[in-house]
């Protein structure tokens, strides 16, 4: 299958729920948005289609409690 997106934005966001994905054995790319002009990183995650239904829960609990 493809990659979908999960999640876009700040650095250290992305980074803590990278974390939180990877503990469900889940391997996830990360993408720098170079097209942002501004200082702050942005940053995009994607994981395997078929991987989401595995992270679903862990991806709406961290998006929640942001």
């Amino acid at each position: 299958m493809g990659l979908i997106k999960i999640f876009s934005g700040k650095e250290s966001i992305a980074k803590n729920l990278q974390t939180v994905i990877e503990k469900g054995n889940v391997t996830v790319t990360q993408r720098e948005n170079k097209q942002n002009s501004g200082s702050a990183a942005i940053v995009e995650l994607f994981i395997e289609e078929d991987d989401f239904m595995k992270v679903r829960d862990a991806i709406e609990d961290f998006k929640m409690n942001m």
